[in-house]
């Protein structure tokens, strides 16, 4: 499964090309393979780098992230319409 992201600035998000701390053990591991994978010129090894290196070899991980935070999208865009609604029949009464 080859996983493509088309570029659209209207929606770029600039953690996505903010350089990866490697303060953790998985940090640490996600930048020394990306790293080696990518072979970045600056040595730098970006969110972005590692979100596409993940979304290329475990798209079924980035896909359940993804479907996760759409969830829980639509649950809070309810949760504030229902807010919204609430306040305005307690404003017409």
């Amino acid at each position: 499964m080859k996983v493509e992201f088309n570029d659209n600035q209207e929606t770029e998000n600039p953690a996505l090309s903010e350089m990866v701390e490697p303060d953790t053990e998985l940090k640490n591991w996600l930048v020394e393979y990306v790293g080696e994978r990518c072979t970045p010129e600056d040595q730098r090894v970006t969110v972005g780098m590692i979100v596409d290196a993940v979304a290329e070899e475990f798209p079924e991980f980035v896909l359940a992230v993804a479907e996760e935070n759409w969830v829980r999208g639509y649950q809070q865009a309810f949760y504030d319409l229902r807010g919204d609604l609430e306040g305005s029949i307690d404003e017409q009464q």
